[in-house]
């Protein structure tokens, strides 16, 4: 064999080897497995029954998180505000920024396990993730635009009508259904493969160091009652001593109108920290010793604040070996796989 003729089968096989390697990649894409609980985790508070998670009802779910036409001027995604290389939070930003580049008062809140969630939004008022949509696509700060003319843009789009009649059985595009499907997409953005889920569910291979290990018992003892394992979040709202902000955002009560939830908020889960930040409610810490630091030294005796926050001494007592090591725990919870499944990604 010729130099002339080995250079062109070397080139053939390479092409054919990427060959193989896409379609590989295309057939996992395609391979679509439908909801699936991980072992670790508890059970479930969605109501499956009502709304079963479907090939077609996801991909139509995905198409809909990442299409502009939910916005007033076309111009505003879901995907905007929650960004999948960010834990599908807009890292980088304290508040969220929405059309024409309004400002919010919260930051945004990842999208992540919300099968497991109970309320929804920093001071809850939404029970329900079917209904949880309307908030960013009424308000006047995220994506001002009113359903009517959301579904009006979308029947005259033939690519959505053919998606719901696969997905629902009719072209219809309502409410429930379009609700339906945002769900579908949403459930299925499932965290639960960082190095924490791979240890707990004795992975081959899979063990903390011995600094992870030290933190992981120092937050079982100081954090894990709000960040209960494995979630990481109680699901609850509290008030956690920050000094109230600028605007006067009082929290729950702002949904309730009681006087004994003025100024708590959702207790956020604590994984993929590494792609979240800034944090609290409102983004006012841009990085996690600032957030221990405040549980540390900083907590103030606001109107309501966590009993758990106030025994003996506001805050809790964290050294700085305690800080570092808390640290290295927090970063077993990052979940690489989360952020980059391309199941999840806009198409």
């Amino acid at each position: 064999m010729n130099r002339k003729h080995f250079i062109v089968l070397l080139i053939l096989g390479l092409f054919i080897a990427a060959c193989k390697k896409n379609s590989a990649v295309i057939e996992q894409i395609e391979t679509f497995l439908g909801f699936q609980k991980p072992t670790n985790f508890p059970a479930t508070v969605y109501n499956f029954d009502n709304n079963p998670i479907t090939k077609d009802g996801f991909e139509l779910g995905r198409m809909l998180f990442y299409e502009p036409r939910l916005s007033r001027n076309n111009t505003i995604t879901c995907g905007s505000c929650h960004i999948q290389s960010s834990a599908f939070t807009q890292h980088g930003h304290d508040v969220s920024h929405g059309i024409d580049d309004r400002l919010g008062t919260r930051n945004s809140p990842p999208i992540m396990n919300l099968a497991w969630n109970k309320a929804f939004n920093w001071g809850g008022g939404v029970y329900d993730l079917d209904t949880q949509p309307i908030i960013p696509i009424t308000t006047h700060e995220e994506m001002d635009e009113n359903l009517e003319n959301v579904y009006n843009k979308l029947r005259a789009m033939p690519k959505y009508t053919s998606k719901f009649k696969a997905a629902f059985g009719t072209e219809e595009i309502n409410t429930a259904n379009f609700m339906k499907a945002l769900s579908q997409f949403m459930l299925m953005c499932i965290s639960s493969n960082s190095k924490y889920d791979k240890v707990m569910r004795k992975e081959a291979g899979a063990s903390f160091t011995a600094e992870e290990l030290e933190g992981y018992n120092i937050f079982k003892d100081k954090c894990g009652t709000c960040h209960t394992e494995p979630l990481f979040t109680d699901a609850s709202f509290r008030n956690n001593g920050l000094g109230i902000s600028p605007v006067n955002d009082k929290g729950l009560y702002t949904a309730t109108l009681i006087e004994t939830d003025k100024y708590k908020f959702k207790v956020p889960s604590l994984r993929n920290l590494k792609y979240t930040s800034p944090y609290m409610h409102d983004g006012r810490f841009l990085t996690l010793n600032g957030v221990l630091e405040h549980y540390n030294s900083e907590v103030r005796a606001t109107q309501n604040v966590d009993p758990l926050l106030n025994n003996g001494r506001l805050g809790i007592a964290l050294s700085v070996n305690d800080k570092t090591k808390i640290t290295a725990f927090l970063n077993t919870l990052n979940d690489e796989d989360f952020i980059n499944d391309k199941l999840l990604a806009e198409q």
